[in-house]
């Protein structure tokens, strides 16, 4: 199984899950299932829509192009996330993208600035120095949508 990285108590992140991982994502009592992949990326599978709604789970994708994101799409994201049943599972292909969407969701609704929610990007083992543009837009992200900064 990727591993799931719990961000919160109703938000954990993957990379890219197999079928059978979704089976296990299910058993582990989520209840809904983000996908951040666009369906050209190699590895995209077709057909999770399907397998998620069959264990019984809600079913979203948003593709996010990293090198495209803005404060549009970041805001639909997370409505989304306020949307879907809790526990969800949001992931991508790295897991870098779903990370990034997981801590804004973080800072905007517990009003964190950008240091503390590195600090705790860190602990759980994301190197947000390994894309600067997305450590950028989140930390702008942050700033303008968090009453704490």
């Amino acid at each position: 199984m990727p591993d799931i990285k719990q961000i919160s108590d109703d938000l954990s992140v993957a990379s890219q899950v197999t079928p059978e991982q979704l089976q296990q994502v299910a058993t582990k009592g989520f209840r809904s299932v983000l996908n951040l992949r666009s369906p050209q990326e190699e590895g995209f599978l077709t057909n999770e829509p399907q397998q998620v709604a069959s264990l019984g789970l809600e079913y979203t994708n948003i593709p996010v192009n990293p090198s495209e994101i803005n404060d549009a799409l970041a805001t639909e994201i997370l409505q989304k996330i306020d949307e879907l049943p809790k526990p969800t599972l949001i992931h991508c292909a790295s897991g870098l993208r779903a990370g990034a969407m997981a801590f804004m969701h973080l800072a905007t609704s517990e009003n964190l600035n950008p240091e503390q929610v590195f600090a705790k990007a860190g602990e759980l083992g994301f190197d947000c120095s390994s894309n600067p543009q997305l450590k950028q837009f989140l930390t702008n992200y942050i700033l303008q949508h968090s009453s704490s900064s």
